[in-house]
């Protein structure tokens, strides 16, 4: 589907130069002298190298056909990560490279959304928001100040992110998959 320059947005998927790209960055700049453009930086799904594309008002870019399907996270091997479409119960692997650090936060039964390009799996999508629990954390010293006294932490799924200093080993907390950050006590 062709778009125009204008419309292109972050998070969107363009087929260029005989490449699939994930938008990164993109700045409309409009100079006092000469026409509108759109500085759009990439990155290619299938070399893993970044470009700065300049694109005029007028051009149009292509913005791949992705389909989005939801499936539960199933369990893992030393390769693969498997999920089961819970509508047809389809399974489904995952190689654990294309999923990346992703992989860390996913728990049994957890809902996600996989993104397709021709059939093939390009990218997972976690739920903004999901529920770990502390295995371990340094205890509090009294006489911090308030505004910088995080403390470190260390997850049940390895992941290492900063608490409050209330939050004690064995708390439930919820924590934002796309920033990794401690967001409140459950």
């Amino acid at each position: 589907m062709k778009i125009s320059a204008n419309e292109i947005r972050v998070g969107m998927m363009l087929e260029y130069k005989n490449d699939l790209w994930e938008v990164l960055k993109t700045q409309h700049v409009k100079p006092g002298k000469g026409g509108a453009f759109a500085q759009v930086e990439m990155k290619s799904l299938n070399k893993s190298t970044k470009l700065n594309e300049r694109f005029r008002s007028s051009d149009n870019v292509e913005k791949a056909s992705i389909d989005e399907i939801k499936f539960n996270y199933s369990y893992e091997d030393e390769n693969n990560y498997y999920f089961i479409n819970p509508k047809s119960f389809e399974q489904i692997n995952i190689k654990k490279s294309i999923v990346g650090d992703k992989g860390k936060m996913l728990t049994e039964n957890l809902e996600i959304i996989v993104s397709f390009y021709n059939e093939n799996p390009l990218t997972i999508h976690l739920p903004n928001q999901i529920t770990c629990k502390i295995e371990t954390t340094d205890a509090t010293l009294k006489g911090q100040t308030v505004s910088s006294s995080y403390k470190p932490a260390t997850l049940d799924n390895g992941i290492k992110i900063q608490v409050p200093p209330f939050i004690e080993n064995g708390d439930k907390i919820i924590v934002d998959t796309r920033t990794v950050e401690y967001i409140k006590k459950v």
